[in-house]
């Protein structure tokens, strides 16, 4: 009998992502006016950031910086007990913790962990949920709250860079519990990238190939829309703030999204995707395998893909780390 892929379901969903930024301003001015997230809380070097319909007090936590990139990956959950589970399970597997922290502004403790191409995780069960008030209380009941700008409606995912794939599908496979919906598989054999999730979503993290020599970097983070008008509205806001649109609006061939990219002030990529109704409910769902000949034809329409979208990620690499002399 087929073994369900997905047996724990100790992880409800990725929460929030750590996006650091050396333009503080001008990268908080982006998201909140231009990108349509609203603004929860504020600390000495954090700006706590939301969808209109994240139910969380934060999706996205905007740190003050001397650098670009990363600071860290929160998924949440699903009771307690999972989260005790996945302790358990990620002390016992021989990657680096970093041990509990007491939480911040959106949540309560959680214990941290890393991959090891330095990207930083943590869990988390306790939350505080986003409460609206005034002008920013929802005309619909069924929704979060008031939205502006290009309005995206929640987190979906992000897409990080590591020298081995494979390696960092064992990490979230033993520690997150995740499993795998497709994969790129090259001629040589290697695997290139591969697309995880904790729950029922397509997927909530992306990994692929680091080309650029750099570790521990990001390649971007993505919000969801309604629908793939809201992205064409986007594409013109963006435009109008004189934003940088690295490419689309066009539709992905791996997972089928509907997408957008555009950097912020401090470079770092951001994406907005409309993935449709596509859930993953098979419990022993067949991994979709691409191969780069797949890969050569382009994204799903035809439109190769750009160079910076192989090489560009945060923090940039200093060109002393790619030709070998530092």
């Amino acid at each position: 009998m087929t073994q369900p892929t997905n047996p724990s379901f100790d992880l409800a969903h990725l929460g929030h992502v750590e996006m650091l930024t050396d333009k503080f301003d001008e990268s908080l001015d982006f998201f909140t006016r231009v990108y349509g997230l609203s603004l929860s809380g504020r600390d000495a070097t954090s700006a706590y950031l939301r969808a209109w319909d994240d139910y969380e007090f934060h999706s996205l936590k905007l740190t003050r910086a001397d650098t670009t990139g990363v600071g860290h990956i929160g998924y949440r959950a699903a009771s307690p007990e999972a989260l005790e589970r996945r302790v358990m399970a990620i002390e016992a597997s021989g990657y680096k913790t970093h041990g509990w922290t007491e939480g911040d502004l959106g949540h309560g403790r959680a214990f941290r962990f890393e991959d090891p191409f330095g990207h930083v995780f943590e869990i988390y069960y306790d939350t505080n949920r986003y409460k609206a008030e005034g002008s920013d209380v929802a005309a619909l009941k069924n929704t979060a709250s008031a939205f502006t700008g290009a309005a995206p409606r929640r987190i979906d995912h992000l897409n990080l860079l590591s020298e081995n794939v494979s390696e960092f599908g064992r990490f979230m496979e033993t520690c997150l519990g995740s499993r795998v919906t497709e994969f790129i598989e090259l001629d040589n054999g290697r695997i290139g990238g591969c697309w995880f999730t904790v729950n029922n979503k397509s997927y909530d993290l992306a990994c692929t190939e680091e080309h650029g020599g750099g570790n521990g970097r990001l390649h971007h983070v993505t919000y969801a829309t309604d629908q793939r008008e809201d992205i064409l509205r986007a594409a013109d806001i963006f435009l109008q703030n004189g934003v940088h649109i690295e490419t689309g609006p066009h539709k992905h061939a791996i997972q089928g999204t509907f997408f957008l990219y555009v950097w912020e002030p401090a470079g770092n990529r951001v994406e907005l995707a409309n993935a449709g109704a596509r859930l993953i409910l098979a419990p022993d769902w067949e991994p979709v395998k691409w191969t780069e000949t797949d890969r050569k034809k382009g994204q799903a329409w035809g439109l190769k893909t750009i160079e910076s979208f192989h090489t560009h990620g945060t923090p940039p690499v200093r060109a002393a780390q790619t030709d070998g002399t530092a």
